[in-house]
């Protein structure tokens, strides 16, 4: 089948079913375990929804997790409504999507169309004008711009200690600490986050890590045989191949 852009949806319980989980939660019965009835206490999700990978299951459903959510996907369809944002990143019929990342070139970003196929299986950021206070600046409200951000795309090159004076002080003393977290990649293939807000510390930021490096465009528009549709940030992107900006918030289309 055709490769697809997926927006995560957690599925989450209705009000009663949620009050009732609260209360078990402040009773503090560590004996006891929450008994889920999956068919009735959860709000109906889209019949394209899917289950996330590591989800358990019982009796054929999908079990919540120990905060009470289903973890899960739904496809992003062409001019989906709900998902705009995300369906502004990926053509289906070029099979692309729209992605940051690190340029060939040290200390230099890259926005280019990347092939659905080279990022199956993989999770990715959306950022942008409309996107979580739009931290990096992006775009405006006349001209939303929004990016696809693979997670481990970009590698911490001096990791603090794993002690909490180092951490708070690399996150507060250097400019590569100017993130908005860290995720700690382990051996045994269990991710480990933690966000500023885990340690009281301000985000966003007036100044950004990601927004201190200067970014290029690559965007061959002769490797594609479809026409990108005029206001798409495909067509704009595609019109500012090979230029170079100071910062992701200076990139301006005509």
């Amino acid at each position: 089948g055709q490769p697809y852009l997926w927006a995560r949806l957690d599925r989450k319980p209705n009000k009663q079913a949620e009050k009732r989980f609260k209360r078990f939660l402040y009773s503090l019965e560590d004996c006891k375990e929450f008994v889920w009835n999956v068919e009735e206490d959860f709000k109906p999700v889209p019949d394209t929804w899917i289950p996330a990978k590591d989800i358990e299951f019982s009796n054929g459903n999908p079990l919540p997790d120990e905060n009470g959510h289903m973890p899960g996907w739904v496809p992003v369809e062409k001019n989906s409504k709900q998902y705009c944002w995300h369906s502004s990143v990926v053509n289906y019929e070029a099979e692309v999507a729209l992605v940051l990342k690190h340029h060939a070139d040290p200390g230099l970003l890259e926005i280019s169309p990347v092939p659905l196929s080279e990022i199956l299986e993989q999770t990715l950021e959306l950022i942008g004008t409309n996107i979580n206070a739009n931290p990096y600046g992006l775009g405006s409200k006349k001209q939303p711009v929004h990016l696809l951000v693979p997670h481990g795309a970009f590698e911490i090159k001096n990791p603090p200690a794993l002690k909490q004076n180092d951490i708070l002080s690399w996150f507060e003393g250097c400019s590569e600490g100017k993130v908005e977290g860290i995720v700690w990649h382990c051996h045994d293939g269990c991710l480990i986050k933690l966000h500023r807000h885990h340690l009281g510390l301000r985000w966003p930021l007036a100044e950004t890590y990601l927004n201190s490096q200067p970014v290029v465009v690559a965007f061959n528009r002769t490797k594609y045989d479809c026409d990108f549709e005029p206001k798409s940030l495909f067509h704009h992107f595609s019109k500012l191949d090979g230029q170079r900006f100071g910062r992701l918030q200076d990139i301006k289309f005509d």
